[in-house]
């Protein structure tokens, strides 16, 4: 047997055990629930690895080129002998391309084995620790494999003569001999896909790719908040969330598998930080658990904390929660998109959350703390507090507000949130209307029609509140004529802009920020430069930030009056939740530290004594904060502070 004769027979070895492995895997995703297979989609794949996934990679620079080494060196070395060796030509160029593709997937794995010798600690031991030295192995196993084809073939003329340059009574073991290293470490690997091992990601990943169950993330003409909205459930349904595994779309299972433990997720997330019982990292991990069956006890990287690995187990066909997830690990969840920003492989943590909410929301009616009782009040008044839904707009009585009628024309519709029935944040707005008179905007409060957008109710698993509270939303909105709806509440333009239009309700919808920022650079509002002398930073809200990229507005309106903002290590795509969202503060799950007294600290290390937000959510949840600290103002008081407004 010549050497020529044993690389292709490894190579077709290789690829028998590479597709058992896939259909194995491929067997568990088909499981799942149905959605839609496009296989057109398969051609998206080149242009959504080579720049929405590297996009990401590339935040890390050193393991973005470690990876194009390894990736590209090792997708290219075994095409070239798929191509040579697979069809059996024989080429002496491609032996040459070959060893020069070797040698570039041995140089970034010797990169990502001296990565694991001071590895950070969000990234998995075990297996993935393993993986870099597999990988290295394979590729000295190519370049060796390489280098001895080109030596053959240095003895003859041709190919034939190459082959016949070994082909003595010893030419079948030396050709094995010289395969063993590559072998050695492409072999394990393979078998290690069907099993779930760290080659897995390759083929999940690529696929995930094309068949995302977010199209909209690679749809250019989406809007950002389009990509990061919640798909309603058809109700009445026949399921009402996710109880099991298998109940999770096909493409969602799918996703799971692509994930390569990085941990990127892990340190994003604020739960984790705060010492609450979530890892985004080990939330998929124990989600592929419960596809494939068995126990998390071969999970090797940071547990959730203060639950303890291995005591938890799954089955495709049995229940998520109680049996393998914890039920307080999915309520510590705020929601905030901070793991889906960091994640490499594009995976939509938070959906798997509250695809799991609405189940234990809507079916079981088990939810923590203090939750149940705000849904109550929000069935039964339409706000979160319980309050007299006439009282919305009585903050305003004394500022001279029309409130919208059916009939009257007028160009902004006001929406002003559940911040309306609170004391503190009622000055926000109060600055918000002096604002708009100031610009002699001609708009009116949306006052005792308005009811809860509905966000809470949504993040908290209970879809049919919210999916109530919208239709009636939608129902007195459209009642009244007007051009745009303006609010200064993320959560309400997140819901109105980018949810409510699955059920109907289509307008224009911007944030204040957004809004006065337009009015400032029309010329439509004059403002004047702002007393403040301390050092102010910004602290970006998640809805309003990762969920609708509203970073620019808010910093533009400071720089306009003359403030200049000094940004937290964590600040824009990457800012700290405040704690606020998904219905955290009511669920209130404990752990070693508040998520608000974390990015206070943020804050602190700023050298910030002053924090100007753009939320009512953030500025309940900063102004919380007790002991000494910065002082919270939103960013429209600071503006409004520098106005004259001319009665």
């Amino acid at each position: 047997m010549s050497l020529a004769v044993a690389v292709t027979a490894a190579f077709w070895g290789l690829v028998a055990v590479v597709a058992t492995g896939v259909m194995k895997r491929a067997a568990l995703w088909r499981a799942g629930a149905p959605a839609p297979l496009d296989w057109a989609l398969l051609a998206t794949i080149p242009k959504r690895y080579f720049v929405d996934l590297h996009d990401v990679v590339a935040r890390e620079p050193e393991m973005a080129r470690t990876h194009v080494f390894v990736a590209g060196g090792a997708i290219g070395s075994f095409g070239v002998i798929a191509l040579n060796y697979g069809l059996g030509l024989y080429w002496p160029l491609l032996d040459w391309l070959l060893l020069a593709l070797a040698a570039l997937m041995t140089v970034g794995a010797v990169r990502a084995v001296k990565r694991r010798v001071n590895a950070p600690a969000r990234l998995s031991k075990g297996a993935w620790a393993r993986f870099p030295r597999l990988l290295l192995v394979t590729a000295l196993g190519l370049l060796l494999a390489g280098a001895t084809l080109l030596l053959a073939r240095g003895v003859g003329s041709d190919a034939q003569a190459a082959d016949g340059a070994v082909a003595s009574p010893l030419a079948g073991g030396f050709a094995l001999l010289l395969l063993l290293p590559m072998l050695a470490g492409a072999l394990p690997l393979a078998l290690g896909i069907g099993n779930g091992g760290p080659l897995k990601h390759v083929f999940a990943g690529l696929l995930h790719l094309a068949f995302h169950p977010r199209q909209a993330r690679f749809d250019p003409a989406a809007r950002q908040g389009e990509r990061t909205a919640l798909a309603p459930l058809d109700l009445p349904a026949k399921e009402y969330g996710v109880e099991k595994p298998v109940q999770f779309a096909w493409n969602r299972l799918l996703s799971f598998d692509a994930c390569v433990q990085c941990g990127k997720c892990e340190a994003a997330c604020p739960a984790f930080a705060a010492g609450q019982p979530l890892n985004p990292k080990k939330l998929i991990q124990d989600l592929v658990v419960g596809m494939a069956g068995g126990s998390d006890a071969a999970y090797a990287g940071s547990p959730s904390p203060g639950l303890k690995v291995g005591a938890h187990v799954g089955a495709p066909d049995a229940p998520v929660v109680g049996q393998l997830v914890e039920p307080q690990t999915l309520w510590a969840c705020t929601t905030c998109r901070a793991c889906v920003q960091e994640c490499p492989m594009l995976i939509e943590h938070v959906d798997a959350v509250v695809s799991l909410r609405r189940n234990r929301a809507l079916v079981e009616g088990d939810i923590p703390g203090k939750a149940p009782e705000t849904l109550d009040n929000l069935r039964e008044t339409a706000t979160q507090g319980g309050h007299d839904n006439a009282a919305r707009a009585n903050w305003a009585i004394d500022l001279g507000v029309k409130l919208a009628e059916p009939g009257s024309k007028t160009d902004v519709l006001v929406i002003a949130g559940e911040g309306a029935f609170d004391m503190r944040y009622q000055r926000t707005l109060r600055a918000f209307i002096r604002t708009l008179q100031a610009a002699g905007v001609d708009f009116a409060l949306m006052g005792p029609r308005e009811r809860d957008c509905g966000d809470t109710a949504r993040r908290l698993g209970d879809e049919a509140t919210f999916e109530r509270l919208a239709r009636d939303n939608i129902a007195a909105i459209s009642a009244l004529s007007f051009a745009r709806i303006v609010t200064p509440d993320p959560h309400v333009f997140h819901s109105l802009a980018n949810e409510y239009p699955a059920l109907g309700g289509r307008w224009e919808v911007l944030h204040h920020t957004t809004y006065v920022e337009q009015l400032v650079a029309g010329g439509k509002l004059k403002t004047g430069q702002s007393a403040e002398r301390r050092t102010v930073t910004y602290h970006d809200p998640c809805y309003l930030g990762r969920y609708n990229a509203g970073y620019e507005a808010p910093r533009k309106l400071l720089k306009t009056i003359g403030i200049a903002v000094v940004e937290m290590e964590r600040a824009g795509p990457r800012s700290r939740c405040c704690g606020g969202g998904g219905g955290a503060p009511l669920t209130d799950i404990p752990g070693e530290r508040r998520i608000p007294d974390m990015r206070m600290d943020d804050v602190r290390g700023s050298g910030a004594a002053l924090v100007a937000v753009a939320c009512p959510q953030c500025t309940a949840m900063l102004e919380g904060v007790t002991g000494n600290r910065p002082e919270v103002i939103d960013v429209v008081e600071l503006v409004a502070a520098t106005l004259e407004v001319k009665q």
